[in-house]
């Protein structure tokens, strides 16, 4: 009982964690929908290289994103056991392409570190931060922040915003 007082008092976040390539990320669970196995979709012609398609998502259309590609990184590979991680968007819903899902870990917050200089750049607004474990860093994945990005792109992208007037 005494340990569960101590993590209500310290405001312990949940982070639902994923590899995006090699790399172990992690995002706050209560910013996910659900975790879903990866479905068949419909490639979006002209849309950016990060888009992998949309799904029907129980009459909900979700648009693919391959985080991984999003990040700069390589594309995910559909083998192995690769996820979409639904989250809320303002308006619509988004699914994360991650190459793998793996546990949810219990953070203090008061533990979390920036990142680090090397993630400087486009690639370094989308994190956080950085949580130590006693054997990994987990990257914190600021999802507002990517799901700001991409309806900022979809708006600005011509085919997007042809679509939109019609």
């Amino acid at each position: 009982m005494e340990n569960e007082e101590k993590l209500i008092d310290k405001n312990i976040i949940e982070l639902a964690t994923f590899y995006v390539g090699d790399a172990l990320c992690g995002m706050d669970i209560l910013k996910v929908q659900e975790i879903n196995k990866l479905m068949e979709m419909t490639v979006v012609p002209q849309a950016p290289e990060y888009v992998k398609g949309i799904l029907n998502l129980r009459g909900q259309i979700v648009t693919i994103i391959d985080l991984a590609r999003k990040l700069g990184l390589d594309e995910t590979a559909l083998g192995g056991d690769p996820r979409n991680i639904i989250v809320n968007a303002p308006g619509e819903h988004i699914g994360l392409l991650v190459k793998q899902i793996s546990d949810v870990v219990m953070a203090d917050p008061e533990k979390i570190e920036p990142a680090p200089a090397n993630m400087s750049g486009i690639q370094g607004s989308y994190f956080l931060g950085v949580y130590k474990t006693e054997n990994r860093l987990i990257g914190i994945l600021d999802a507002e922040q990517v799901l700001k990005m991409e309806s900022e792109t979809r708006t600005a992208h011509p085919a997007h915003a042809a679509a939109a007037v019609s």
